[in-house]
């Protein structure tokens, strides 16, 4: 497993009091997971909070941008924003902020999970009455 380099390490710290954080190498980045959940993720040096519907307009609001990489030629962006760049380098304006992110992976874990339930119980196959034999 690579060696997490300063910029991790400065940002799991800013991230403490949120509670415990862990870093996971992926991608040439860096996966942040609380709750075993990703809900940040760190590259080139960048940290991006995960969003959703409800969380993005805040960012959106903060003039955060998302993280955008290409594939087959395309832009294709993530739910994955900046914070606020004000918050970047402060725990206390950066807390609230994972928070939301942190929201926003469990609101989408739970989307998830509603999808792979079956949609209507089946209801047990009923029992067979033993045969009796004389």
């Amino acid at each position: 497993m690579p060696r997490m380099d300063s910029f991790v390490e400065y940002t799991v710290e800013l991230l403490e009091p949120l509670g415990p954080v862990q870093a996971r190498s992926m991608f040439g980045g860096w996966g942040l997971y609380f709750g075993g959940r990703m809900f940040g993720l760190i590259i080139q040096g960048q940290l991006y909070l995960k969003t959703d519907d409800v969380t993005r307009p805040a960012f959106e609001a903060e003039g955060c941008r998302p993280f955008i990489y290409q594939s087959r030629g395309k832009e294709q962006p993530m739910s994955y924003w900046t914070p606020p760049t004000d918050a970047e380098d402060d725990g206390r304006r950066l807390l609230p902020w994972a928070r939301r992110a942190v929201e926003a992976s469990n609101r989408a874990a739970m989307k998830k999970a509603a999808k792979k339930a079956p949609a209507a119980k089946k209801k047990p196959a009923a029992k067979k009455k033993p045969v009796r034999r004389s």
